[in-house]
């Protein structure tokens, strides 16, 4: 099995302090209050999808984590630091927190495998043989071993996603951010991606994960976080999520999209 990073496989316990904790986080765009006194918390080792409907807040959620929104009020502490506001700490913090957008953000002009061990090279200072040999145990992990040689452009969407989640991986974080990963992908390319979010989820993981893949969420989460109108209106496990929703606003959420 293949290293998939510091504290991956450590399950939350009692024992075990919280790896992610948000609290009273406030966010605004102008007059727009987009984060509205969020308080989450996120165990090693947890799965925790958050859903809810187009403009709700969620990508702004997760995107404040590695602080690439500022927040506005409130704290975010990773692994029992304050998340810094600038310069070096907050780049060391950014190498603990891997994030997969919804574009892949792939370097057009370097291989798939320079883009993998850039990461590692620069930040970590690992040396270069080391990073080519942990990036390839990665990429024939995601599935892709055999394209290490190619550019971006010569990938298929759920390749390149898959090349943006073993690069991601290859910095060995300590909770990995998941912005709609699956969105821009044709409908055929999505399962191959989520089922490496699947195995990464099984293998303990900790992952935030943003996402309209119901099934997803049924099959690979602990818990299931609701937001609307950029509050967190739910939060349960997906067994009492999907079958016995509490708030009228994620009953009608689920009725609209699981009639389909």
């Amino acid at each position: 099995m293949v290293d998939i990073g510091k504290g991956a496989g450590d399950k939350g316990t009692s024992d075990n302090p919280p790896l992610v904790v948000l609290e009273n986080v406030n966010k605004h765009f102008g007059e727009l209050h987009v984060l509205k006194d969020i308080n989450l918390t996120i165990d090693q080792g947890e799965v925790v999808v958050i859903i809810g409907p187009s403009g709700g807040g969620k990508s702004t959620l997760c995107r404040s984590i590695n602080r690439l929104e500022p927040i506005d009020g409130g704290s975010i502490m990773i692994d029992g630091k304050k998340l810094p506001e600038e310069g070096r700490e907050l780049a060391r913090l950014r190498a603990d927190v891997g994030m997969v957008f919804q574009s892949f953000n792939l370097f057009a002009h370097k291989t798939i495998l320079e883009n993998v061990t850039l990461g590692p090279m620069k930040v970590r200072k690992v040396g270069k043989a080391e990073a080519e040999k942990h990036a390839m145990e990665l990429l024939e992990r995601v599935g892709i071993g055999s394209q290490a040689g190619k550019y971006p452009a010569q990938l298929s969407g759920g390749q390149q996603q898959r090349a943006a989640i073993a690069r991601a991986l290859a910095m060995k974080p300590k909770v990995m951010l998941f912005d709609e990963p699956t969105s821009a992908l044709d409908p055929e390319m999505v399962k191959e991606v989520l089922d490496v979010m699947t195995d990464l989820a099984e293998e303990g993981m900790t992952m935030i994960v943003v996402t309209h893949e119901m099934g997803f969420a049924r099959r690979a989460a602990r818990k299931v976080v609701f937001m609307a109108d950029g509050q967190i209106v739910e939060e349960s496990t997906p067994d009492e999520f999907f079958t016995n929703a509490r708030t009228d606003r994620a009953k009608d959420f689920l009725s609209k999209i699981l009639t389909h």
